[in-house]
Formats: structure tokens, sequence, C-alpha cells
């Protein structure tokens, strides 16, 4: 055998080993940290969620950011103030948590809001407030768009609504490439995303410390994922052309929106906020002092007030 065969082999056999270690890795992260909603099938994909407080009551729709799943909304206190008066409905957005993301389709913002619709179809929901952070208000936004679902208003957190030049949205997006993505995203990514992890925790709560709450409770195994990285890849990659489709329609949306930024975001400045809300003629702007792009767990009474305006 020569040198350069010898090398092949080994470097297929660490790829081997790094593939079957990252797929039992995924296997022991869901077995310590297994779903904790119901499920429901819609359109051909399943979709994992909570659904708390009175049924009866007034609505409200929670969409997570790029990388999270359901318990950001539960750590970071929303959800319960929020059911003390509300139904409560939280998602995993398509390829986080528990929820499926079927490789053939394009989970631009507007698909989504389009599976989500008919999944809120079927919980009879009808009307509700949608609260989107990060990515996930354009999710929220998109749905505010749509002409044949009403909603009560949007209230929009810590999210990116123009277009600007972000190379590292570009750096992130590297596990989406067809194949050799895929071969990132169940080899070296996993690795890479754990050294950096904590750095990037560090930074959304930034000016603030990491919550011990969210240090301890926050399953961040299931961030690690190859599925759920390649998820956050595509949103990195769709984030950019998502906000320069949408730019055009801000001034024809009709629902109230109530727009949330941290004063001190490092992930998404506060001029984004400060633009949509000229963009926008019935919206409110609420910068947070001290807070940063995790303005959910700066300020989760406020942003609970704001919705509890809309649903009254």
């Amino acid at each position: 055998m020569t040198t350069a065969e010898t090398v092949l082999l080994i470097v297929i056999l660490t790829l081997a080993l790094l593939v079957i270690g990252n797929i039992g890795f995924s296997k022991l992260a869901e077995r310590r940290n297994p779903p904790i909603g119901k499920f429901l099938e819609c359109d051909g994909v399943v979709l994992h969620y909570i659904d708390r407080g009175d049924p009866a009551a007034p609505c409200v729709v929670l969409l997570h950011g790029n990388g999270s799943m359901i318990q950001d909304f539960i750590i970071g206190g929303l959800v319960d103030l929020l059911a003390r008066s509300n139904r409560v409905v939280c998602f995993d957005r398509p390829g986080f948590g528990y929820s499926q993301r079927p490789r053939l389709r394009v989970w631009s913002a507007a698909a989504q809001a389009a599976l989500l619709v008919k999944g809120l179809e079927q919980l009879g929901i009808r009307d509700p407030v949608v609260l989107g952070h990060s990515w996930g208000a354009l999710v929220a936004i998109a749905l505010g768009m749509r002409k044949d679902y009403p909603i009560r208003g949007l209230v929009l957190a810590s999210g990116y609504y123009f277009p600007t030049i972000r190379l590292d949205v570009w750096l992130m997006s590297g596990p989406a490439i067809p194949v050799l993505g895929d071969l990132v995203s169940y080899t070296v990514a996993p690795i890479i995303s754990w050294a950096m992890l904590p750095g990037a925790f560090r930074k959304i709560f930034a000016p603030r410390s990491v919550p011990s709450t969210f240090k301890n409770e926050f399953p961040a195994s299931l961030v690690l994922r190859p599925t759920q990285l390649r998820a956050a890849a595509e949103e990195s990659a769709l984030l950019i052309p998502t906000a320069t489709q949408f730019q055009a329609h801000y001034s024809t949306m009709s629902p109230r929106v109530k727009i949330f930024h941290g004063a001190e975001d490092q992930v998404i400045e506060q001029k984004q906020a400060r633009d949509l809300h000229q963009a926008l003629p019935r919206s409110d702007l609420h910068l947070v002092p001290n807070a940063g792009h995790m303005v959910t767990h700066a300020d989760p009474v406020a942003i609970a007030e704001a919705v509890n305006s809309m649903t009254r």
C-alpha cells in the first residue's frame, strides 16, 4: 500500500468514526432530553409543540430563533407569564427540537408560516397574537403578511429585517451546502460547535451574563445534533435573502406590531428595529436598556404586557 493510499484510508476511517460517534451522540442527547410536548402532523411534517393555559382564552403563538427550541421561552419565563391569562402555543420550528424538516423543501420564512397556519388550524386556533424572536420574527412577519389567516398582532423581538453585509452569516452557512454540508454536519461541525457554544451563549446574552437557569436547563446537546446544525445553517443562508424579499412589503402590513430590541445587542444591531419602526405605520418600538440579543430573557414582563395589551 502506497503512502497516499494509507493516508486516504486513515482519512476515510476517521470520517467514518466521526459519523458513527455523532449519530451515537445525537441518540444519547435525545434520550437524556426527551420531547416535552405533543406532536401533530400537517402537510406530511411532524411538528412538536406545547399548549399551555386556558384553551378558551385568547391565543399567543411563540416562535423561537435560529438554533433554538421551545425550552428557550420556558426557561426565560415567557410561557408561564403569558399562560396566566392566555392560551400559549409554542412550536419547535421545522428542523429544531423535535420538529421535522423534510429535505426536499426550501424552508423559507413563508414556507414555515404556511405550515404553521395548517398546524394552528388543526388546533382550532384563529386570530392569535404571534411573537417571534430573532429568525422567528421573520416567520412571524410572514404570518402577518398572509391574507388567509387573520392575526391580532405581532410582537417582534431581536429581529433582522433589512439586508446588510454579514460575513458571519455566510460563514455559518457551510453545513447547508448539499452533500459537502452533510459531510461537515456529521463529522467536524458538532465538535467545532461544541467548542464555540459557550462563547456563543455569552455573546447572545451580553452585556448580561448567561443566566444560571439557562446554563442548567437549556438542552444544549440537542443543538449539536447534525440535523439541527444543518437546519441552523440553512436559516443563516436564508437570512439576508429573506430580509431583502420582505422589506418592500412592510408598509402594507395590517396587523399591529410591537418591536422589542436589546439596546446593546451584539448579534443584530438596534438600527434594524429602528428602521422597521419607521417602515411600519402601526408599530411601537421598545429598546430595552442593558439588554442584548436575548431580550426575551432580559425583560419578559414587559414583553408579556405588550402581548396582553393585544389579546384584551
